[in-house]
């Protein structure tokens, strides 16, 4: 195939009742291992970057990777920008290659954040570039709260995506980054009224952790993009971990030290990615 921006994967995967992953990666190694993943399970996929690694005097190289990457794949697969935080990070992303950006004002008035959403859908749209917004904050468990959490209502959800022009929409329906302190309640009810409303491809932010069940639920209502970030990467670290630990001081080239983690974090992907694609 070769690189792809949202609206040539998510919309067909909305319609088809599945979502496609998108997957925070670091380096070669947590790329390599998304592609492989993704191309095991024949499905499409999304590569995607914290916003803070656009501050990285490399994030150029690392983006040219990404895209070398797609561009290589049998499966379709999109390069993304995830909670980008200024219209200048959302820049820096297209002019680095990406072929799908985020803007992520959730945490202004909702006034400032239609507007500011509106303005960088309209620059990303102008160089073919798909973009993402956010409503409803979705708060980081461990620094923010994880209770009370801002709903997203319909009538909001509605508003924002007709008025922005946005592709696809992330709207908190009681996920949160990173691992739960408890378990989470997960709002289906207005994950199934917010799709009633919402014709484009719904967003579901803080995949680490959500029970699977309520992962697919909300999948069947409209939700065609799943991140995942922590537990991905998580898994890549303890097997690192386990391997340093059998070496116990000993060289051992930094490729071969990488082997394990990368199969472990490629079979914890595949499960996810099956997941996605057959709720």
């Amino acid at each position: 195939m070769a690189l792809v921006t949202f609206n040539d994967i998510l919309p067909q995967a909305r319609q088809a009742g599945r979502a496609v992953g998108a997957f925070n990666i670091a380096n070669y190694e947590t790329a390599k291992a998304v592609m492989i993943a993704a191309e095991a399970e024949q499905q499409p996929v999304i590569l995607q970057v914290y916003h803070r690694l656009m501050s990285d005097p490399y994030i150029s190289a690392l983006g040219a990777m990404m895209r070398n990457m797609a561009e290589k794949a049998s499966v379709p697969v999109a390069v993304h920008l995830d909670h980008g935080a200024t219209f200048e990070q959302v820049k820096l992303a297209i002019d680095c290659g990406f072929s799908s950006v985020m803007f992520d004002g959730s945490q202004l008035p909702f006034a400032e954040n239609l507007e500011q959403t509106r303005s960088a859908a309209e620059y990303a749209h102008r160089h073919g570039v798909t973009i993402e917004g956010e409503i409803g904050h979705v708060p980081l468990n461990g620094t923010e709260a994880a209770v009370n959490i801002p709903l997203s209502t319909p009538e909001e959800a509605a508003a924002f995506a007709a008025e922005t022009g946005v592709d696809a929409l992330a709207v908190s329906i009681g996920t949160a980054h990173g691992y739960y302190r408890e378990e989470p309640k997960i709002a289906v009810d207005f994950a199934q009224q917010i799709s009633a409303v919402v014709a484009i491809p719904l967003v579901l932010h803080g995949g680490s952790g959500t029970p699977h069940e309520k992962v697919k639920a909300v999948i069947k209502n409209g939700f065609a993009k799943v991140n995942v970030a922590t537990e991905f990467q998580h898994t890549f670290q303890l097997r690192l971990q386990d391997e340093l630990q059998k070496q116990d001081g000993k060289f051992l080239p930094l490729d071969k030290l990488m082997l394990a983690p990368t199969d472990a974090a490629v079979k914890h992907l595949r499960t996810l990615i099956h997941m996605f694609s057959h709720p």
